[in-house]
């Protein structure tokens, strides 16, 4: 198997976990938390291209402390939480960017379709797997969380752990398709398969295959576009308009029915 086909196949593994884990976030309302989290990734990813590390290992690293602090901060939902989530967001864009060296700097933004050797495609695969796996498996005690925390606390369901164990899938979801969205893009197949998806259906089965759905259509028309039409290395800004375009084709079906 090539390292570009390895390619292909992790950014479809990504695609299937994006469209699960987007739908959560979207019924927990934390797309933005979700979005700064990407962000979070950024200064790692800098830091670690400063001094010749391998990037993935930064972007681990300040994401792993990016979940943590969202974490702290879910405990407390005000006006307040929103103002520090943006503070921190504006800081990690901007320090990401002044580390980072100029070379790479687009490519860390918006990602790239770059060869996989056997080692990242094993372990990309793995991180895909382990976060879909808690996905399916936690479902019915995730969406319990959703729709109410007392309630789920009643149920014996720890909330506190949970929502730290969906944090930590979404993370794993987002470290796996910064190679090839990037720092500001990873986040946008996360949110815009799962907008779509709602549209399309409510009932939670169905709304999360949905937005996975979406999320892989719009991965394979996007390389497409780039391929034929376009010619660019960089599949992400392509991906992205592609799913806000199927974003769009949602809202015309929920119309017409």
């Amino acid at each position: 198997m090539g390292h570009h086909t390895h390619s292909l196949v992790l950014l479809m593994f990504f695609a299937v976990a994006a469209g699960v884990v987007g739908s959560f976030a979207l019924m927990k309302r934390m797309l933005l938390a979700s979005d700064v989290l990407s962000h979070l990734a950024l200064p790692g990813l800098g830091i670690a291209l400063l001094f010749k590390i391998n990037p993935l290992v930064g972007g681990a690293l300040s994401l792993f402390m990016g979940t943590m602090f969202v974490w702290k901060l879910q405990k407390r939902s005000t006006l307040a939480t929103e103002t520090v989530i943006g503070v921190v967001f504006a800081a990690a864009l901007a320090l990401g960017a002044l580390v980072t060296p100029h070379e790479d700097l687009m490519e860390t933004l918006f990602g790239d379709f770059p060869e996989i050797g056997v080692n990242g495609f094993v372990f990309g695969v793995l991180a895909i797997l382990a976060a879909v796996v808690f996905m399916i498996l936690a479902r019915e005690r995730l969406a319990l969380v959703v729709f109410s925390e007392d309630l789920a606390a009643v149920a014996g369901i720890n909330v506190n752990r949970m929502n730290l164990y969906f944090l930590l899938a979404f993370s794993l979801t987002i470290l796996v398709g910064l190679r090839f969205m990037g720092a500001l893009l990873s986040s946008a197949l996360i949110i815009v398969p799962a907008a779509a998806g709602r549209q399309l259906s409510n009932r939670l089965s169905r709304f999360l295959l949905y937005s996975s759905l979406v999320s892989m259509a719009s991965v394979l028309l996007g390389l497409l576009t780039n391929t034929y039409l376009l010619r660019r290395s960089s599949p992400g800004p392509t991906i992205a308009i592609i799913s806000t375009l199927l974003f769009g084709l949602s809202l015309l079906s929920k119309r017409n029915r």
